[in-house]
């Protein structure tokens, strides 16, 4: 099935028009057009953002000094500032699409938009569950209960975790290495990427970096193959993040930022960090890695059964 003629049943559309038409260096065009794409969606969260919490900072009689970094800004207007920022990534890339290549971005359809983002988060909160589970049946952590203090600032890195990773690593650079080189190549390079940017993380490691381009750019990158749409993508990444941040209390890729919700989770005292996740969190977990990559290869299986493999011309 080719990318042109994949109309239907959820198939990957990769692009075959404007900048992606067949001919000559369509694989550097594809590339060139990546890199565009991946700079404005990032723009365009960055401004939206940081506008919105300047404005609400500015209206609860802020001083604008303190409006140079997101970490002053009260939770709250984290959350609507990072929110309204993700909804401007996906209409910059939904116009950007549209405009260079020349149709409409069925991979934001909203008819399946409901049932699909719910069944991502379910998902995704199911699998991070598992993982604790292994975890804590293996003796490698600690859970305990804790106040509930926070809430808002889990939302907000939730959301914006969610939609704008998943719009940059899977539809721009997933999708648009696979009209260039491939399906395979394609998911190698975005996981590598996708697991490489994590290194500058606190409490990265090389095991950790792997483990999330496995289990995690390879797995969702799956979705989006599976249904030709980002929302389940979307939803298991957040539902993954704020289960495994705020309701188990862990780190998340290494940083504290989700917590604050009825659960503690941390390393048992001796275990080692490559069977207990150590401070970066049950992602640098053999759990998290076997959890996530059972997942992905299945639902690799079942788009190589359904035909999803073959979107390429």
């Amino acid at each position: 099935m080719s990318a042109s003629g994949a109309r239907g049943g959820g198939a990957v559309l990769l692009g075959d028009r404007r900048v992606l038409a067949r001919g000559r260096w369509r694989w550097l065009r594809a590339l060139l057009w990546a890199a565009c794409l991946f700079i404005a969606v990032a723009v365009a969260f960055a401004l939206q953002a940081g506008i919105a919490m300047a404005a609400l900072m500015i209206a609860a009689g802020r001083q604008p000094a303190a409006l140079t970094l997101p970490m002053h800004a009260p939770p709250p207007v984290l959350f609507v500032g990072l929110t309204l920022g993700s909804a401007a990534a996906v209409l910059a890339y939904v116009g950007l699409i549209r405009l260079a290549e020349r149709r409409p971005a069925s991979e934001f359809a909203l008819g399946p938009a409901p049932r699909e983002l719910a069944a991502g988060l379910a998902a995704g909160a199911a699998m991070m569950a598992a993982t604790v589970l292994l975890l804590w049946v293996g003796g490698w952590v600690v859970l305990a209960r804790q106040p509930v203090t926070a809430i808002w600032t889990a939302l907000a890195d939730t959301v914006q975790s969610g939609v704008v990773e998943e719009i940059l690593f899977r539809l721009v650079v997933f999708r648009l290495v696979w009209r260039a080189f491939g399906l395979w190549a394609a998911l190698g390079a975005s996981a590598l990427l996708f697991g490489a940017v994590h290194l500058a993380n606190p409490n990265a490691t090389p095991f950790a970096a792997l483990a999330i381009a496995i289990e995690a750019g390879v797995m969702l990158a799956t979705f989006y193959i599976l249904t030709g749409r980002i929302w389940v993508s979307i939803g298991v990444h957040a539902g993954w993040n704020f289960t495994q941040g705020w309701l188990f209390g862990a780190a998340v890729s290494g940083t504290g930022a989700f917590g604050g919700g009825p659960l503690s989770l941390h390393p048992a005292p001796g275990a080692p960090a490559v069977l207990s996740g150590g401070a970066f969190g049950p992602e640098a977990s053999l759990a998290g890695l076997l959890v996530g990559t059972a997942v992905g290869a299945a639902c690799l299986h079942r788009a190589w059964g359904a035909g999803r493999l073959n979107a390429v011309d």
